[in-house]
């Protein structure tokens, strides 16, 4: 006999019961102390459902008591909270540029936080396998877990295309990466339960618990760093696609028979508008500006939105190109999916700050179709810390709750 979409009963129950635990865990992270009749009400979850969830999580020692609260007319209701003892979590955003890991409790604050650069060509499998594992082990030995606390789960980002079932980084094109077994070569190095997903995915998540896209239906969450992406959330949900590759709408195309993208096609939206477009964009208009000589990509970024906050005109010039190819991008976005907020994440995004968030509202003014560019609100992260690190913890958490 088959279940819910074709699938077993068996798995189809045991999935929809870790569903509900992270539907109640995740409101309990949101909003307590809480009671169970606001969870239920919340979540959609009958009372009984709800009294079954809080009492598995709380046997998994996820949740306490957290006192009571006055009822109208009625006895005191008992009120809940994550138990910051219960567990803790470890995500890790990969990029092309660091490794970026982060320790948090089971209320998800951050415990300890580190960072390792690579050296230039250091970009093979095995030296960031060994990068990420160090990040890991260099976290746990400075304590940054609470005392007794189990690690519940390890979340790892990678860049590109990733199999999450299958644990395999499909393709990355800023490392010419293909078919790489990460998840097992990282089993060898990290003694933990290991989750492996696109840092789109995490940000998205990381915007649905604590940032712009909370209580809403339908957001996109552009990520601007090396690379660029498109986290979705539809229905209020993460939208992973067929094949968990939803979002890679860096390598779709803005200009036909355009600049060579790493993937090896030409025009990507990637091209003109991640770090190292910016920078191609820089050096066309101005070879000579000093901002171009700053250093590695990170300072040359950072020297050019100086230069936009001082009124340096080369700067300024460059914000004007690359917004209004990032806003004719976005508007693409804007038109095929509704979206009532489109949020500007990672770092690049964080250097720019106001200046870009004007400068791409009216390019998206200029490009999309009236209707939805009206109903679609622009807004930089309000996400403090690191989102791809946070939206890793929750995957590792959901892994646990299964």
């Amino acid at each position: 006999m088959s279940g819910a979409e074709g699938v077993p009963a068996q798995r189809s129950s045991r999935h929809i019961r870790t569903a509900n635990r992270y539907r109640v865990l995740r409101r309990v992270l949101a909003a307590g102390p809480v009671s169970r009749p606001e969870l239920a009400a919340a979540t959609g979850l009958s009372q009984a459902t709800v009294a079954t969830v809080t009492g598995e999580l709380h046997r998994l020692g996820m949740v306490r008591a957290a006192g009571f609260e006055d009822s109208a007319g009625g006895r005191p209701r008992a009120l809940l909270a994550a138990d910051p003892a219960g567990g803790t979590l470890i995500g890790v955003d990969v990029a092309e540029t660091y490794v970026h890991a982060e320790v948090f409790d089971l209320t998800l604050r951050v415990r300890a936080s580190t960072r390792l650069a690579p050296a230039p060509g250091e970009d093979g499998p095995a030296r960031v396998v060994e990068r990420i594992a160090r990040a890991v082990g260099r976290l746990l030995a400075d304590d940054g877990a609470p005392a007794g606390a189990p690690v519940l789960g390890v979340g790892v980002t990678m860049p590109g295309m990733v199999d999450r079932e299958g644990g395999v980084s499909v393709f990355a094109a800023n490392w010419d990466w293909r078919e790489v077994p990460l998840l097992d070569l990282l089993t060898r190095r990290i003694p933990y339960r290991l989750y492996l997903d696109n840092p789109l995915r995490a940000t998205t998540v990381a915007e649905l618990w604590f940032g712009a896209a909370r209580g809403r239906q339908d957001a996109v969450v552009v990520n601007l760093g090396t690379g660029v992406g498109a986290g979705l959330a539809l229905g209020g949900a993460v939208h992973r696609g067929a094949s968990n590759g939803a979002g890679e709408w860096g390598h779709t195309t803005l200009v036909h028979g355009g600049r060579v993208c790493r993937c090896g096609r030409r025009g990507c939206v990637e091209s003109y508008v991640g770090a190292p477009g910016i920078i191609r964009t820089l050096t066309e208009l101005a070879p000579d500006a000093a901002a171009a000589r700053a250093g590695d990509q990170t300072a040359v970024i950072a020297a050019l939105a100086a230069g936009c906050r001082a009124a340096d005109p080369v700067a300024l010039r460059v914000l004007e190109v690359w917004a209004d190819q990032l806003g004719a991008a976005v508007a693409d976005l804007v038109n095929l999916l509704d979206p009532e907020v489109v949020v500007l994440s990672s770092w690049v995004a964080r250097e720019f700050g106001a200046a870009l968030l004007t400068a791409v509202r009216e390019a998206v003014d200029r490009y999309a179709l009236g209707r939805p560019a009206a109903r679609a609100e622009i807004v930089l992260s309000p996400v403090e810390g690191n989102p791809v690190s946070l939206g890793a913890a929750t995957f590792a958490l959901e892994g646990a709750l299964a």
